[in-house]
């Protein structure tokens, strides 16, 4: 299963944001069911970040999900970012 997300962050919440998204991957990481996280900025929009990883199943993502990186990470969001969180849980199709 493969989680991407979208984060647009407020306008002079750039370099904030982008060190809240680099705080979080490293103890997601080190978690049993993370195959691997990464972190991508967007070339013509540096305040557009992506997150995307991939986990052994859903229940090891909704165990990430309660973790207190996780959660520090998610409170801080509301101050960082124009818009709503949503990350997508994903499969793939080919």
């Amino acid at each position: 299963m493969y989680i991407v997300a979208q984060f647009h962050a407020k306008p002079d919440c750039e370099d904030l944001l982008s060190q809240a998204l680099r705080a979080v991957v490293e103890p997601t990481r080190a978690e049993p069911g993370c195959m691997e996280i990464h972190v991508y900025r967007a070339l013509r929009d540096p305040a557009t970040f992506f997150i995307h990883s991939a986990w052994t199943n859903e229940e090891e993502f909704e165990i990430h999900a309660t973790l207190p990186h996780t959660t520090a990470f998610l409170s801080r969001l509301p101050e960082l970012i124009d818009h709503e969180a949503r990350p997508v849980r994903c499969a793939r199709l080919v």
